[in-house]
């Protein structure tokens, strides 16, 4: 058994090392300008390449990981040829420059990995004797993977002259000249690692297909979980906490540059800080589950998301204090998505549990991510300040409304609006307002909360389980 957690181990190390390399750092590269090495997408744009592969990705893995994992093919080696697979389309992207090419290329990225984290919980569980127990210890190795790649692609690609600091990573350096054009090759870390993972994947613990199961779609059965009053509680509020939660990712990044003043080197390892405390509070999220329940530590995790938008949106605050607010999401993401997993496994029937782990993931990496989307293109609209400085040197302030032709109607806080023509445009700023942005996303988080707390009931506690009663 020690030898089964330790491959384990290093499945979860791997797993979330590939994604660890590039999603922190992404969108700082996708949104930075075109003169300083990025490639200029909107924020909307950057949370569609996020959000629509996200969605898809989600809705294809139970025909991938369920229909397919479940029923006809060894768990270890399905999740190898995806892993392959992941890492050429990966590698690939990196040289892309358009927005149509990274959208397409991401929702197929999306298609082959978004089931290896369906398989590879669904896989832990089944080599674990008691997985409440014992599957956050597993799953923290995904944390120091994650740890360690968002460490060691700065410093091994972006700096030089490293020395020791106060803030993690607490080895870095000096930052190479065309430091944000670099961040793009964290795409080929993630691919040259996922190609690695799919070879040790043939070293984990055999896991045969249920040819036994009772439905003939294991993904249907696993769908019918919706008649459980908790597990619909649950998936109404994963929806909301999922676009939260993916917003982070989409704007965290650039906030710390543009409003923080965080050097490009260090975003990926400053909100490794959450990292951190996910591997506390994961070590301690067993005693959790037994000492309060279900309900107790999902609402929990709810309220850490808003308290943490709260302090993201408060400026004011040293700078100091607001990267090491990050810590709470080790709160965030163990006490909401780790026991979602556990809880899902819990009232799963044992021959659809795949299934089940991926129907869940369609509602937080799939539905939720590509709600973000849009939602995030409307708080992004209604919250940037846009600047324009005419050939003339008047300076307008206010909403921009962007005509077909190019011209631009400027709408001031007293609601006059100025049309500039695109020939007497000397130069153009438009600014986010993060303060308003962030409290927005604490309000949400705020209502979820509220919600689930009073309406969710553990049916875990329920005598004969609710397994049974399924």
């Amino acid at each position: 058994m020690v030898f089964v957690k330790g491959r384990l181990n290093i499945m979860m190390f791997l797993q979330y090392a590939v994604w660890g390399f590039w999603l922190p750092i992404l969108a700082r590269f996708l949104q930075a300008p075109i003169a300083d090495g990025g490639l200029a997408f909107t924020p909307a744009q950057v949370a569609w390449i996020l959000g629509l592969a996200g969605s898809v990705g989600a809705v294809t893995a139970p025909f991938l990981a369920g229909q397919l994992a479940d029923r006809y093919f060894s768990t270890q080696k399905f999740l190898a040829v995806l892993l392959l697979v992941g890492g050429a389309i990966k590698w690939y992207t990196a040289y892309q420059t358009t927005f149509t090419s990274w959208l397409v290329l991401s929702v197929l990225y999306s298609i082959v990995y978004q089931p290896t984290i369906a398989l590879t919980n669904s896989l832990a569980f089944s080599h674990l004797s008691d997985a409440k127990k014992e599957f956050p210890f597993v799953r923290v190795w995904g944390t120091f993977g994650w740890i360690a790649a968002s460490w060691i692609f700065p410093m091994v690609w972006l700096q030089t002259d490293l020395k020791f600091q106060s803030m993690p990573p607490f080895i870095a350096g000096d930052e190479v000249a065309d430091v944000t054009n670099r961040l793009v090759d964290a795409l080929k870390f993630s691919g040259g690692l996922s190609i690695i993972y799919a070879a040790f994947c043939f070293l984990l613990p055999n896991t045969p297909p249920k040819r036994d199961g009772v439905e003939p779609l294991a993904f249907k059965k696993a769908f019918a979980l919706l008649r459980h009053p908790s597990f619909f509680m649950l998936v109404v509020a994963s929806l909301p906490i999922a676009v939260v939660h993916q917003i982070y990712f989409v704007q965290t990044g650039p906030f710390f540059s543009e409003v923080l003043g965080i050097q490009d080197s260090y975003i990926g390892p400053a909100m490794t800080i959450g990292q951190f405390a996910e591997i506390l509070v994961m070590a301690a999220l067993g005693f959790m589950l037994k000492k309060w329940g279900f309900r107790f530590t999902i609402t929990l995790g709810c309220l850490a998301y808003v308290v943490r938008y709260a302090i993201f949106g408060t400026e004011s605050l040293p700078v100091e204090f607001i990267i090491a607010s990050q810590a709470l999401h080790g709160v965030c993401f163990a006490c909401f998505f780790a026991a979602a997993f556990i809880y899902v496994d819990r009232i799963a029937e044992t021959d659809v549990r795949h299934s089940a782990q991926t129907v869940f993931g369609i509602i937080i990496l799939g539905v939720g991510p590509v709600l973000s989307a849009p939602f995030l293109g409307y708080l992004a609209s209604s919250y940037t300040e846009t600047t324009i400085e005419t050939t003339n040197g008047t300076v307008l302030v206010g909403k921009a409304v962007d005509g077909t032709d190019g011209s631009v109607a400027v709408i001031n806080l007293e609601g006059e609006s100025t049309e500039v023509s695109p020939d007497r445009i000397s130069e153009r700023t438009d600014v986010l307002n993060y303060s308003l942005l962030w409290y927005t996303l604490s309000v949400v988080a705020l209502v979820t909360t509220i919600i689930f707390w009073l309406f969710f009931r553990d049916e875990t506690q329920d005598e004969p389980t609710a397994a049974q009663d399924s």
